[in-house]
């Protein structure tokens, strides 16, 4: 089972065109079929636009599911991917919307047969225990997510001031358990639920182990991990 967690940027935001290279070199297919799903966004057209930019200069064959108009048949759909890249928005309104439909079994049974599993934001976050959300507007708070992947996850670290400390102090209270910290142009890869690297799509992006440590919680950089520098200001 091949995770591929983004804390952010991407193809979302018309940057970092390595990262996406780097998922789609992960499936075992030269011309992966990736099919894009929205329902964070609800299904946003710009953001579905922003998909097929990016991909459809790629080798690869995109495509997206529709959850807020006709929806096809949910389990040939599914399956007949060889990447599944979920967008970003509100994760509490995705998950509610995916568990309704039944998807997450068939996300879990994909990924088991060997799709390849990423997402950016709300996408990053839902494959772990818990992850750290703005759902509600004005705050953050932890969220059960579907257990894929054991502990919790952030993302947006460095970029959004109040991640942080938000995040030590759900550690520190034992809102949330232990788990990683993602930055803007980074992500991390998870092969059969262990790190398998830390991918970096611009300088200076990172991913974190939060923890507490002694009587304090930390966000240490992400020791013993392979780095993955896969930066690029061009997309091809």
């Amino acid at each position: 089972m091949q995770i591929i967690a983004i804390g952010g940027g991407g193809f979302s935001e018309g940057t970092e065109p390595g990262l996406d290279r780097y998922v789609l070199e992960q499936s075992r297919r030269a011309t992966p079929r990736i099919g894009f799903i929205g329902t964070a966004s609800g299904d946003s057209e710009s953001y579905l636009l922003k998909f097929y930019a990016r991909f459809a200069k790629l080798d690869c064959r995109p495509g997206h599911l529709p959850l807020f108009r006709r929806t096809p048949d949910l389990e040939s759909w599914i399956l007949g991917q060889d990447i599944l890249y979920v967008g970003g928005g509100n994760t509490k309104s995705m998950l509610s919307v995916w568990k309704d439909w039944e998807l997450p079994a068939l996300a879990r049974r994909a990924a088991e047969a060997g799709t390849v599993l990423a997402g950016i934001s709300a996408g990053a976050i839902c494959w772990f225990d818990w992850g750290v959300t703005d759902s509600r507007s004005n705050r953050l708070e932890p969220m059960a997510c579907l257990g894929f992947i054991a502990g919790s996850c952030c993302p947006h670290y460095s970029g959004e001031a109040q991640r942080r400390p938000s995040y030590e102090a759900m550690v520190e209270r034992d809102e949330i358990p232990a788990g990683y910290a993602i930055d803007d142009g980074a992500a991390l890869h998870f092969d059969n639920g262990l790190v398998k690297c830390v991918v970096a799509g611009r300088s200076g992006a990172n991913v974190y182990r939060v923890a507490k440590v002694g009587s304090e919680t930390r966000s240490v950089l992400l020791d013993g991990a392979r780095r993955v520098d896969v930066h690029s200001t061009v997309d091809e």
